[in-house]
């Protein structure tokens, strides 16, 4: 799942208009445990950001408890989803500035103004189907740029 989503789960301001789609299609998930939900690092650090960026001091605090409240659920294994542990190491960033499995390199994308987020989505997505095997995986996405490469 990307970021949209997860803003959308936690309600923040002015990122979760779909709210209660995506509540809906998390239930749906749930139900038909035909998916596991990884959550990418990504998704953890723009969506923080979001937060940090609210501009009233009383919703920066409610959210960001929320926030890691989530994540605390995701450590103790209470979330509806894991967290995707990717290493950061060498072969990570040359697969992000190389642009992984999407045909197109960091700058190409940059030039399409793909953000280097989304592309690091793909990236962890790219790595987590490397290291399993017979699964199938798609990133759960509102973005429309990020969604063509899905």
């Amino acid at each position: 799942m990307d970021t949209s989503v997860l803003c959308n789960l936690l309600g923040v301001p002015g990122k979760s208009q779909d709210r209660e789609k995506v509540l809906a299609e998390l239930k749906q998930k749930r139900q038909a445990r035909d998916c596991d939900l990884l959550l990418p690092v990504t998704a953890v650090i723009e969506t923080g950001n979001h937060i940090a960026q609210l501009a009233d001091g009383y919703h920066r605090r409610v959210y960001a408890e929320k926030f890691a409240d989530t994540l605390r659920m995701v450590v103790d294994g209470k979330a509806p989803w894991a967290l995707n542990e990717v290493e950061w190491n060498a072969a990570h960033l040359n697969a992000l500035v190389e642009g992984g499995s999407t045909g197109a390199s960091l700058v190409d994308h940059a030039a399409n103004k793909v953000g280097c987020g989304d592309l690091n989505i793909l990236i962890e997505r790219d790595r987590y189907l490397a290291r399993t095997s017979g699964i199938e995986a798609t990133v759960w996405t509102l973005d429309h740029g990020l969604a063509a490469h899905t």
